[in-house]
């Protein structure tokens, strides 16, 4: 049967899928417009399927934020190319993964992956927009940060390549604070929120490190454990959030400026693409 120009834009709205596609599909299908979307939603698990063992290291990092404010989402949405991550449909998508994992509280990748969405699970809506973009789409990461106290702060760095997650609270102005902080998270990427935080393998590594500088520069056996000790306070302050010079203002610290401002900062996430 003629299948009209009308016809297949028509499934193109639908769908999302290329003009010839659509066209192909319609007349494989005989104009039933319900087996032409089953046709290239099969197609679209034979491209995932070829697909598969691509790298996909583009992408965009999303986040969305409850109306109260006081649960945070992040996810990182990952693609082949810089070119689809720039793609307004796939941004689309992965501003409705967040959205979902905001709405459902999924546990792990493999409760995300079975969600409904748009009448399918998330697991074959991936299936279907690679069928759609003719990359490798994949859902890497996720993470829920809820505040005790307070509310969440969100950051996207532009380009949507790097994001982060704050806990913050007080009574001065936390949200403007607590993107101050986000900022400062995105720009020094700290290991710890506190130096009590820093997990004590991490501690002994650069302590160890110290040591070992220290002989090197042949410093006497009794005195290099305070070397170490006083490397390991330098490693604070530069991999430590609080400890860190405030990065509007380095003449003071993280923690002196929340103090300013009446604020504090629990925990912090960060993602960046591919990390």
């Amino acid at each position: 049967m003629a299948i009209s120009a009308k016809d297949v834009k028509r499934l193109r709205d639908m769908t999302g899928v290329g003009m010839m596609d659509c066209k192909k599909a319609l007349e494989e299908a005989n104009g039933d417009f319900e087996a032409a979307v089953e046709l290239l939603r099969k197609k679209g698990q034979k491209v995932a399927a070829k697909r598969a063992d691509r790298e996909a290291k583009e992408g965009l990092i999303t986040t969305a934020l409850s109306d109260d404010r006081r649960v945070g989402v992040m996810a990182e949405v990952n693609c082949e190319t810089d070119f689809v991550a720039r793609n307004d449909e796939f941004a689309a998508f992965a501003q409705a993964v967040a959205d979902l994992i905001l709405a459902e509280r999924p546990a792990d990748l493999e409760a995300l992956r079975a969600l409904p969405m748009d009448g399918q699970t998330v697991g074959e809506a991936v299936i279907e927009m690679t069928g759609k973009i003719g990359e490798k789409i994949d859902i890497r990461r996720f993470v829920i940060l809820a505040a005790e106290d307070g509310q969440v702060i969100a950051y996207i760095h532009p380009g949507a390549k790097l994001g982060v997650l704050v806990s913050a609270a007080g009574e001065g102005d936390v949200e403007a604070v607590g993107r101050d902080v986000a900022m400062q998270v995105a720009a020094l990427n700290p290991i710890a929120v506190t130096r009590e935080e820093v997990p004590e393998e991490v501690r002994a590594k650069e302590l160890e490190i110290g040591r070992e500088a220290a002989r090197n520069e042949g410093k006497p056996e009794h005195i290099i454990d305070r070397i170490a000790q006083g490397k390991l306070e330098r490693f604070y302050k530069d991999h430590v959030l609080l400890e860190q010079p405030f990065v509007k203002d380095a003449s003071v610290s993280v923690q002196e400026m929340l103090k300013q401002h009446n604020v504090t900062v629990t925990r912090f996430v960060r993602f960046a693409l591919g990390d």
